[in-house]
């Protein structure tokens, strides 16, 4: 895309008059074709500060990074379901596209696109020079196969498929046929069938990581292939993951402008559970060099040992939802709605933000779409009627009902879910909390009749209500089955201008809050400490590490 797309003009001139933000312009053009130098000099923005090299020529062995982070089985990419998975895989399997902190887009494996100006064709060109682990080339051929890959629904839990909706054929359930096509070794080609500005963010999404020909996930751990500057040793849920430097493989990355060259030898994941409290422990015993988050009062302690503190503003989220589908003796309280909005009314979201995360976030409205989103319509807050709580209850027939509260035994989950139910029964409904560590929770996260959960942040509030709110959708969590409401969204994934889709997303959140499908007390401001020394490790909004811009100082 040149800086002459139709869009590329007037997004500028909304961007100077105050109509668009920094983050919502550079995500608007880059997810449409501008490079990011070039999405900068439109904007009028100093480029971003390059990070100072680290040598490449250090010893093996030298420069050794310790991570605090969850540990957690690794699975086929396009069903991981946890951020955490794809930063331990983000070692050897790359992106075609990679998001950036300040919102931009970048080409990864792919040089760059060209998108048409309804968005219904794409151009991706792939980088030159990039070989796989095996010495093979990366080519067009590859990327035909990953759509394939990405595309076929009939994978439980492939994420990817709904990312790709547009490319996926509703009969059969795989990619279009002819729908993506090579036009020569290093250019690919797509024709969609109806206009979808998404797709470009899907790509950078952390389940779309480009996996090997043949790729077997029951294999990937033992016999790694990939395109990236690391290779995994060990990965043991629940206590450590080790990658060191594959010096066979002569990354691409490395003579490449703003990627490489990488600056360790060896990356150890550590997990040291859910307990920040553990965290500041090890990092004061100099057990570790570096958080994955840190939350709470956490904060000031990390800070007062002098560790760097690295903070971002994200459309990162938790939300309680009743699963609509589950039951409870029988019957299936939160498929009535008088009960959901019983639970929507009864919660102040700003008590909410104060209690659950130290009003480190801004107050949100209960349809998960944040400001900071390029798509977000403002619908006005969120309703917060306490009295009426208990009388929609008695008329919904689940007065005797107790409510358990299902969170994660963490920092934030579970204060927030403590502030929840203690809302809940100060408006004269019967709640419990039930508290549960990590590998239980993540078991069963989609499942639990009535449960606080976060949620990532994406560049595209549409992103969010995709994947999370469809009927039947991978991580529907809610059960939420709404017709109009799934051709709505038909309707704004189909509007390639943002501002245009704004005017649909209004309505998907207002059907969202109508229908009490969540609440959503807060956007989070996220937080990462690491110790002097170690670069390349400023927060991302997604809880992305780019481990090969991790480095330490000389």
């Amino acid at each position: 895309m040149s800086a002459r797309h139709p869009f590329a003009a007037r997004y500028a001139a909304e961007l100077r008059s105050g109509a668009l933000s920094r983050r919502e312009f550079l995500t608007r053009v880059t997810a449409l074709g501008l490079t990011p130098a070039a999405a900068y000099a439109l904007g009028g923005f100093a480029p971003a500060a390059a990070q100072e090299p680290i040598p490449a020529d250090a010893a093996p062995g030298d420069r050794i990074l310790r991570i605090q982070q969850e540990v957690r089985p690794l699975v086929d990419p396009r069903t991981a379901d946890w951020s955490e998975i794809a930063n331990v895989y983000r070692g050897w399997l790359e992106y075609l596209v990679e998001n950036q902190a300040d919102g931009t887009l970048r080409g990864m494996l792919l040089e760059g696109w060209e998108v048409n100006a309804d968005a219904t064709g794409y151009v991706l060109r792939i980088r030159p020079g990039v070989t796989w682990t095996t010495g093979q080339p990366f080519n067009a051929e590859d990327v035909l196969r990953l759509f394939d890959y990405w595309c076929d629904s009939s994978v439980a839990g492939n994420v990817m498929s709904a990312s790709l909706a547009s490319l996926v054929d509703s009969d059969s359930g795989k990619l279009i046929e002819g729908a993506v096509r090579a036009r020569d070794e290093l250019t690919v080609e797509i024709a969609l069938p109806h206009p979808d500005a998404t797709l470009i963010v899907a790509l950078s999404d952390y389940p779309a990581a480009c996996v090997p020909p043949r790729f077997d996930p029951a294999t990937m751990l033992s016999a790694p292939v990939g395109t990236g500057p690391f290779l995994p040793v060990e990965v043991t849920p629940g206590s450590r993951a080790i990658l060191v430097r594959d010096t066979q493989h002569v990354w691409w990355g490395n003579t490449a402008p703003d990627f490489g060259p990488v600056g360790l030898d060896r990356i150890d994941f550590v997990d040291l559970g859910t307990d920040p409290a553990s965290w500041i422990a090890a990092a004061k015993a100099g057990a570790i060099d570096m958080l994955y988050e840190n939350v709470g009062p956490f904060i000031e302690a990390a800070d007062g040992i002098g560790w760097q503190r690295s903070e971002v503003t994200t459309g990162a989220t938790l939300v309680l939802r009743g699963n609509q589908t589950a039951e409870i003796s029988g019957r299936k309280p939160y498929a009535e709605p008088k009960v959901r909005r019983a639970l929507q009314r009864a919660i102040s979201n700003e008590i909410c933000l104060e209690l659950g995360y130290d009003n480190r976030g801004e107050v949100a409205a209960d349809h998960h779409v944040s400001p900071i989103q390029p798509d977000y319509a403002d619908i006005g807050p969120a309703p917060f009627a306490p009295e009426t709580a208990p009388v929609l209850i008695a008329e919904a027939g689940f007065e005797d009902l107790e409510h358990e509260v299902v969170t994660l035994d963490d920092g934030i989950a579970r204060a927030t879910g403590e502030a929840i139910v203690a809302l809940l029964v100060d408006a004269g409904i019967r709640a419990k909390q039930v508290v549960l560590p990590g590998s239980r929770f993540w078991a069963g996260w989609k499942s639990f009749p009535l449960s606080v959960t976060e949620w990532n942040h994406r560049p595209l509030g549409i992103q969010t209500l995709n994947l999370a709110y469809r009927s039947g959708a991978v991580w529907n969590e809610s059960g939420y089955a709404n017709p109009a409401f799934d051709a709505a969204l038909d309707r704004a994934l189909s509007l390639a201008d943002a501002a245009e889709r704004s005017a649909v997303m209004a309505e998907l959140e207002r059907m969202l809050r109508l229908d009490a499908v969540i609440v959503q007390p807060f956007w989070r401001k996220l937080f990462r400490h690491y110790r002097p020394g170690v670069t390349g490790a400023e927060m991302h909004p997604s809880f992305e590490l780019h481990l090969y811009k991790l480095g330490l100082a000389d």
